[in-house]
């Protein structure tokens, strides 16, 4: 299961990005709490980066089914009886604090949702206190043995096909302090120990309190991703190759809550000046990548070269797309259709997708085969997936081209509407960088002070 779930991530993820794995220790029992933004992709992905099995806690409702129950029981599933699901049932949870305390005994790595069900919010919700309950109830008999580390999955865009996604796993989570309360004192305990395991879930997620926050960082981050990435080319000696800045995203957005308490009137005006820029490119249908490109040294060496990329790569393009468009088309319309919530349609998706490319696949070699021979066979099959990703990146590259060329019918035809664009943002980037050295500048007399 692992291999294959490390496959289908693999495809369906243009990157996984991995921070500190080596925090979940390589042998003794562990708790891993994880906030729930995406259904069942956040278990394969978790499962998919650590080495060790996971078992994980999940919803009793799921093996009403037999054959979906002995499937998830081989897996290493533990089923939880929640309230919402069956009332009646809650008195069974004391089968899952045993199959938990059995679990860790043998060494073994337990994972829990803490939230209690999957969450559209880009932030951890209010946790509920099973995590506290199975830690210091395993803790009260066996204290010292179980580690509980705190994991957060920050996704840059949940409904995209080949988006990026960050798995952080924080510091472990100091459980040796509650016991002694616990034993005095239960329900304080639990508490005290809920709101721990809550911060450390936080420190480990990319996300902002308020959607305005939200909004004036993902801005930020857009105008401001290319300085950040030259900086990181010098600072680092890569010059040419590409940064990701997904784990920057926190400290933007921890950068724009400081200014807003600091200096909010700073803050309004630079809200003001983005969405202004913003409003004049959407009128004519435009990016702020056009504009960056514009302004980037290597951008008159790109617009000569990407039309001749792009009339080249045509008919791989044509190729790749005629026989890869049912399999990539499907899954997302069915996910469209069918999806009550926004949790559950890249999960959707990914199951509608694993379907439905090797079933096309199949159908389409056999025709091929039945025409032209097994020869001829084996080579179409070969070139289906390397088709398929070579359209797909066609697709993405000839977006921002046709965002170029458009701009620069802006530059023939409005000349002087296209220049004030480009003044705009260079000036909006410098202020950024000013923001950006004050902002470092408080953070380094901050730590002097403490």
């Amino acid at each position: 299961m692992r291999v294959i779930a490390r496959f289908w991530i693999w495809f369906f993820f243009e990157r996984v990005e991995v921070r500190h794995r080596e925090r979940v220790p390589r042998m003794g029992p562990v708790l891993l709490c994880i906030n729930h933004p995406n259904n069942l992709i956040d278990s394969l992905l978790v499962g998919s980066v650590l080495p060790r099995k996971v078992h994980y806690l999940a919803t009793a409702a799921l093996f009403r089914n037999p054959f979906v129950a002995r499937f998830l029981l081989a897996l290493g599933v533990i089923p939880v009886y929640r309230k919402a699901d069956d009332p009646d049932k809650m008195d069974r949870n004391i089968e899952t604090f045993a199959a938990c305390d059995e679990t860790f005994d043998r060494g073994r790595v337990i994972a829990i949702y803490p939230e209690g069900a999957t969450r559209a919010e880009p932030r951890v919700q209010r946790i509920k206190t099973g995590a506290a309950r199975i830690t210091l109830g395993y803790e009260a008999h066996a204290p010292g043995r179980l580690t509980v580390v705190p994991v957060g999955l920050s996704f840059e865009a949940r409904r995209r096909f080949r988006g990026r996604v960050l798995v952080s796993f924080g510091e472990p989570v100091d459980v040796s302090s509650f016991l002694a309360v616990y034993r005095g004192d239960p329900a304080k305990a639990l508490h005290s120990l809920t709101t721990a395991i809550q911060w450390a879930m936080e420190r480990e997620v990319v996300h902002v309190e308020r959607i305005d926050t939200a909004a004036l960082a993902r801005a930020v981050e857009t105008l401001y991703r290319g300085e950040l990435e030259r900086e990181l080319w010098e600072e680092r000696g890569l010059s040419g190759r590409r940064i990701e800045l997904l784990p920057l995203s926190g400290s933007m957005a921890d950068a724009v809550e400081h200014f807003r308490e600091q200096d909010p009137e700073r803050i309004e005006r630079l809200w003001q000046r983005i969405l202004g820029y913003r409003a004049g490119l959407a009128a004519y249908r435009l990016r702020d990548e056009a504009g960056r490109t514009r302004l980037e040294p290597t951008a008159e060496r790109q617009r000569v070269a990407r039309p001749w990329q792009t009339i080249v790569g045509l008919p791989l393009f044509a190729y790749g797309g005629a026989v890869n468009f049912l399999p990539y088309y499907l899954p997302g319309w069915l996910a469209g259709r069918t999806s009550r919530r926004q949790t559950d349609y890249a999960t959707t998706r990914l199951l509608a997708s694993i379907v439905a490319f090797p079933l096309f696949w199949a159908l389409e070699t056999s025709l091929v085969g039945w025409a032209a021979g097994v020869a001829w066979a084996v080579a179409f099959f070969l070139s289906l997936p390397l088709g398929g990703l070579i359209a797909y990146r066609y697709l993405v590259g000839t977006g921002r081209l046709r965002h170029q060329l458009r701009f620069g019918a802006l530059l023939l035809t409005r000349a002087q509407e296209a220049r004030r664009f480009l003044a705009e943002r260079r000036e909006i980037v410098e202020e950024l960088a000013r923001a950006d050295r004050d902002y470092l500048k408080g953070r380094e007399r901050t730590e002097m002070l403490k």
